[in-house]
């Protein structure tokens, strides 16, 4: 274990000091941004060797589900892609919110007759969803909730990763507003359709896509945008930190309320997907192609955490190579969840998230 430490940290100097000198993208400014990124680097070496040590853990075994329904954010590519061709080969209707239905209709209904023919039978509705804006949100859930009465899985998968200081329309951050504030709203509102779905012997699952980085995330509530020392790396980190610890809270309000529904924190793997093209390994991409997941890999985690019936009753758990494992000390700290789930209801105007019918 010591020579792994020694050896992560070593290549988490390398891999700053070829950030430095090779990418175009966004540099460290100050000592604080250089060691957030020598950790993320770190914590992305420890990420690789566990993928690779733990490559024959990392099995999702299909089987029939017709008649469930799963909504799926950002379903068009990459992960995204690959989770929705496992839930058809399970007989799975897809709802995909993505930005250009028509676009992405093409892509996958391309990409599911080239892997034998996926599309004959396949039940795919695609609806437009801009997830980090909190408007189109809100008009998507609204469209998605007069078509179905009920939604067994939700998959928050939509990302971006390391991308230039943008601020959206609404004032957020665009890490929190894509990765975080998004699905939090698009959860609250898809929950009458979730309740509906679950049952005492399965319940309704909510998925959270986020990342081993969250284990060095920390969260600025006086200056959630970062404004005053922005730094892509850590503008990540904050958002895949918040995702799980907004799934830990809804998960133990779900079973304090006895709601059938449960919540699950995922980290897919380090994959090679276009989420990279905002890092120092855009540079050097056959070591992408040679040490990271592939996209497939990458799916397999967060279709094992939506469907596996072991995992039943095993709400409120962190993830990966499909295997429960540990994340951010703040994880099992429910005040620290209640605090940022207060503070995210106040930012986005959320008076009763869990639609709790009045006490009669």
């Amino acid at each position: 274990m010591a020579v792994l430490l020694f050896a992560g940290i070593a290549v988490a100097i390398l891999f700053s000091i070829f950030f430095f000198m090779k990418s175009g993208k966004e540099m460290p400014k100050n000592w604080s941004q250089l060691v957030a990124e020598i950790k993320v680097q770190q914590v992305g070496f420890f990420g690789i060797v566990e993928d690779i040590l733990l490559r024959g853990a990392n099995k999702v075994d299909l089987y029939k589900q017709p008649g469930k329904i799963a909504l799926v954010t950002g379903g068009n590519r990459g992960i995204g892609l690959r989770i929705v061709k496992k839930l058809v080969e399970c007989d799975i209707e897809v709802i995909l919110g993505v930005r250009n239905p028509d676009a992405s209709k093409k892509a996958v209904e391309k990409y599911l007759t080239e892997e034998g023919n996926l599309l004959a039978g396949a039940k795919l509705h695609y609806e437009q969803l801009d997830i980090g804006s909190m408007k189109s949100v809100r008009a998507f859930a609204s469209r998605v909730q007069a078509k179905f009465d009920k939604i067994h899985l939700l998959i928050n998968n939509a990302g971006v990763m390391g991308v230039p200081y943008k601020l959206t329309d609404e004032g957020f951050e665009s890490h929190m507003a894509i990765n975080y504030y998004g699905h939090f709203l698009l959860t609250h509102l898809l929950i009458p359709q979730l309740r509906a779905a679950g049952s005492p012997e399965c319940a309704a699952r909510i998925v959270n896509v986020s990342s081993c980085v969250n284990k060095v995330g920390d969260i600025k509530y006086g200056d959630i945008n970062r404004t005053k020392d922005y730094y892509p790396a850590e503008a990540y980190n904050q958002s895949k930190l918040v995702q799980v610890l907004f799934a830990k809270h809804t998960n133990l309000q779900f079973e304090e309320d006895n709601v059938p529904i449960r919540s699950y924190a995922v980290h897919p793997g380090v994959v090679n997907t276009d989420l990279f093209e905002n890092s120092s390994t855009t540079y050097i991409p056959w070591l992408r192609q040679l040490l990271f997941k592939n996209p497939e890999q990458g799916s397999r985690t967060i279709v094992y955490a939506a469907i596996a019936p072991e995992l039943e009753g095993k709400g409120g758990t962190y993830l990966s190579n499909c295997r429960l494992t540990t994340c951010h000390r703040f994880w099992k700290n429910s005040v620290q969840c209640d605090k940022l789930f207060r503070f995210t209801c106040d930012t986005l105007g959320i008076k009763d998230f869990f639609h709790k019918e009045p006490s009669k």
